[in-house]
């Protein structure tokens, strides 16, 4: 788990008060350590066994279990199910046969340093998603110059953008969506690489110093590193508060083993690119929504090469309820489907077999859901046929079938390397059903079709639950309908008769399975958690000592709209302005913001940001997110900035209240998915 500093106690049972103001981190945040031998040979030899097992048994099936009459039109269709599944296998096995770390390359003798400049692509993300991001990006590490890239033309965004000391760049023409943000950029660009960040992706201080090694390699296009979320309450991850979520795997494995089969790809964000790369394809791919996997094909069949830096090095906003959630997946696998009809990995040419197979591995994933649809549907057919599409005796078929999926399910355990439990896995590829069907059907249809900006921040003002696809619902009617008909068919009370009674309870008990999971993905779409009016945020462990208009407080709550402070004392009147100095690791000085007392109660009084502070909401989000207050700070000096006239300085020291018990930070944070 990440940010429960607040809970930890020493050995003899005290409890130990956090840092200041903790960033969370997690044991899965670091490079994951190679496989050692011993489990290096457990992973394999399952993975192996699961292979051996799976061919004997589709070879089995093929060759002696097809059944003949009514029977062939379910059993010919479950065969072709199974077949595909094994191939899945194959490829999922080559794909996380070897996910050692990226070895980083030594630092370049003459210790040149390539020049970078850091590109935010914005659209119509909230300001509270974006400042963060951009006082994060101008506080990294090295020389860099930070551009953010508006194609929704505001006002209130270039006001920000300037007054923190970043460029503002628009574009007269809005086509092509992001793809076409990030070329008219790389048209004004003049350094050797870029550093790609969506709006809401907050990179930590030292992201470009633990990337730009690997472009020692001249003929390197891209280092991408994973994607990680904040919200950890999100609608994507396994619950409240857990590290893990419905991307883990993608991104600490299956990434991993791309990249040592040379086909890592760009996931659009937390990113470095090289601009000669870029150009020499054309620049950023506009042919499909995918924009990011589809550029990296162009880049791998130029011959340039790819790196993916296993750490997590940025974090941004998970989908933060199923609109979000349906609305991204929805785009990715038209994009997919798109690159398919366009760019097939099948026939283009200039990749390695490699690349082939990993681009082959990611675009047939999107028809998992399919195999998964068709494995809920043929016992429903089964059933109420009274047809088994198996013709074997039953314990020869239960060792042959039993045994294969075991083997299958402990090699898919350990191939994953603890990023994707069993039961969470089942249960978002039943969610995932109604958009990945949806997004391969596209691949019949001509067109690019719209890019849809996945939702961020609040969605509105009524709490409304979400919508349940008709899909899911249809599916829970139909198999607990066919569970009540076989039920019912057992005791003789329908048309339907089993002649092989015992061998109808593995359909049976698969239904009732598969019910379960489709009813408990009804269940996590309906959860109010996931209600379009909440929005999702993260709390940080800390201790923020401050003082209001000089009188002794701490801050127990705080966003970039405000705060819940607790005042020593007689405090202030409700509708009074106050000065909230607040004090932050790594600052000499405290944080000041004008305020307005909203309400309170006591001593806990609710305060409201006047006006747009820029820099102090800027300094308290690069500490929050990990940058550093200080950092940015120096950042600002560097450039000779002069603060706006709504920005106050503290000119004369504020007394320091006493330390207070341990309180919670908390960032609000709306969710996202990525753009």
């Amino acid at each position: 788990m990440r940010g429960r500093a607040a809970d930890t106690a020493d050995t003899a049972g005290r409890p130990v008060a956090p840092a200041p103001l903790a960033r969370p981190t997690g044991a899965r945040d670091g490079v994951p350590a190679p496989d050692g031998r011993r489990r290096l040979f457990l992973v394999r030899g399952a993975a192996l066994a699961a292979l051996v097992s799976t061919f004997a048994y589709l070879t089995w099936r093929v060759a002696d279990t097809l059944p003949e009459g009514p029977a062939l039109w379910i059993g010919v269709p479950f065969l072709v199910l199974e077949l595909y599944g094994g191939v899945a296998l194959v490829l999922f096995v080559m794909t996380t046969w070897n996910v050692a770390p990226a070895t980083v390359p030594p630092s370049r003798p003459d210790g040149e340093r390539p020049t970078v400049t850091v590109l935010i692509a914005t659209y119509n993300e909230h300001l509270d998603v974006l400042l963060p991001t951009v006082a994060a990006c101008l506080a990294l590490e090295g020389e860099h110059e930070t551009w953010v890239l508006d194609d929704g033309d505001r006002l209130e965004v270039q006001e920000m953008v300037t007054a923190l000391g970043a460029r503002y760049i628009s574009r007269p023409e809005h086509d092509h969506a992001k793809a076409g943000n990030l070329n008219h950029a790389l048209g004004l660009v003049r350094t050797d690489l870029v550093a790609v960040f969506d709006a809401d992706h907050v990179p930590d201080g030292e992201f470009l110093t633990r990337t730009l090694p690997y472009f020692a390699d001249p003929r390197l296009a891209l280092v991408q590193t994973p994607q990680h979320f904040y919200n950890t309450s999100s609608f994507e991850h396994l619950r409240p508060g857990a590290d893990l979520h419905e991307e883990s795997l993608f991104y600490r494995v299956i990434q991993a083993g791309k990249h040592n089969a040379g086909a890592a790809f760009w996931c659009g964000t937390n990113a470095v690119l090289r601009v000669e790369a870029l150009r020499d394809i054309g620049g950023v791919a506009t042919e499909s929504l995918t924009e990011d996997f589809h550029t990296t094909m162009k880049l791998h069949r130029a011959g340039w090469r790819s790196a993916y830096h296993n750490e997590v090095l940025a974090r941004g906003l998970a989908a933060g309820g199923p609109a979000a959630f349906y609305a991204q997946r929805r785009r990715w696998g038209r994009g997919a489907m798109q690159v398919l009809r366009h760019d097939n990995p099948l026939t283009s040419s200039g990749l390695t077999l490699g690349q082939r197979l990993g681009y082959i591995y990611s675009l047939s994933a999107w028809f998992d859901s399919w195999r998964t649809l068709g494995l809920a549907l043929v016992p429903v057919a089964v059933l109420l046929t009274g047809l088994f599409p198996v013709e074997a005796r039953p314990v020869q078929f239960a060792v042959m079938a039993g045994s294969a999926f075991v083997l299958q399910q402990l090699a898919l355990t350990l191939l994953s390397r603890g990023f994707a439990p069993a039961r969470f896995a089942l249960l978002f590829e039943v969610i995932r059903l109604p958009s990945n069907l949806a997004a391969t059907l596209s691949l019949v249809r001509r067109g690019t079709g719209r890019f849809a900006v996945t939702a961020k921040g609040r969605t509105g003002d009524a709490r409304v639950r979400a919508h349940v696809p008709g899909l899911l619902v249809a599916l829970a009617l139909l198999l607990g309908g066919t569970v009540v008909y076989a039920l019912l068919s057992l005791v003789g009370w329908t048309p339907t008769a089993y002649p092989l009674r015992g061998m109808m309870l593995v359909p049976l008990v698969w239904i009732a399975l598969t019910l379960a999971f489709v009813v408990a993905g009804i269940r996590r779409i309906r959860d109010p958690r996931f209600s379009t009016e909440r929005r999702d945020g993260h709390r940080f462990p800390a201790v923020l000592l401050a003082t209001v208009t000089g009188a002794p407080a701490r801050v127990v709550d705080v966003s970039l709209g405000g705060a819940q402070v607790v005042v020593q004392g007689v405090g202030t009147p409700v509708g009074d302005d106050v000065l909230l100095a607040v004090t932050v690791p790594d600052r000499s000085e405290p944080v000041v913001f004008r305020a307005t007392v909203r309400s309170r109660q006591g001593g806990l009084h609710r305060l409201q940001f006047i006006g747009r502070q820029w820099i102090a909401l800027a300094a308290l989000s690069a500490t929050a997110f990990g940058a550093g207050a200080a950092r940015w700070a120096a950042v600002r000096e560097q450039a000779a900035f002069q603060p706006r006239e709504d920005v106050v300085r503290i000119t004369t020291p504020l007394p320091v209240p006493p330390p207070a018990a341990p309180d919670r930070l908390r960032v609000e944070q709306p969710a996202l998915a990525r753009r």
